[in-house]
């Protein structure tokens, strides 16, 4: 299959592209973060993104215009009980679009990947806008593979950041270590 794989950051990445290719697939990594912040750090993750993909022969899907910061900025305020959710769909919606519209057969994301995301939020998201864009949706529990690829990327020297990207994952790491 050709598989759309929405990509929070290189380091998460590692693992799910080596699982699928391990199955035969063919991966595009679409790089659509607009809830990381401060902007510096998008800029530093989209750095170590781009030089994974390069070194790793991944085709990029570039998609993420820096307008989408506004309206995910929009989507989440008033509302910032619901973010993780309100994220997760936001992202999963315009993955499923762009792979939709691509020609991708399925699309999923390397949030699966992550033992700090709510998985189970992830995975009924998935599915609901999968049945929405009439896209499958690959569904793994890549968390299996978090010490191989944690590994990995660390043997890579990639950048890896402390927090999940929103402003409020920020401030809660840093409330943590004071």
């Amino acid at each position: 299959m050709r598989i759309l794989l929405h990509t929070c950051c290189a380091p998460c990445l590692v693992y799910p592209l080596d699982d699928l290719r391990s199955e035969g697939h063919e991966v595009a990594a679409l790089f659509l973060n607009p809830n990381i912040h401060p902007y510096s750090e998008y800029l530093r993750r989209l750095d170590a993104f781009r030089i994974y993909t390069r070194d790793n022969q991944v085709s990029v899907v570039d998609e993420d215009p820096p307008s989408q910061m506004e309206d995910w900025l929009r989507e989440i305020v008033y509302r910032e009980s619901q973010r993780c959710s309100i994220c997760f769909n936001f992202r999963l919606e315009r993955t499923a679009a762009i792979a939709e519209r691509k020609g991708f057969d399925a699309f999923s994301t390397t949030l699966l990947y992550s033992r700090f995301q709510k998985h189970d939020l992830l995975k009924l998201m998935g599915e609901a806008v999968s049945e929405k864009f009439g896209i499958p949706f690959v569904y793994k529990d890549w968390r299996k593979g978090w010490t191989e690829g944690l590994r990995k990327y660390r043997k890579l020297g990639l950048y890896r950041q402390k927090y999940c990207g929103c402003l409020y994952s920020e401030k809660e790491r840093a409330v943590k270590i004071m």
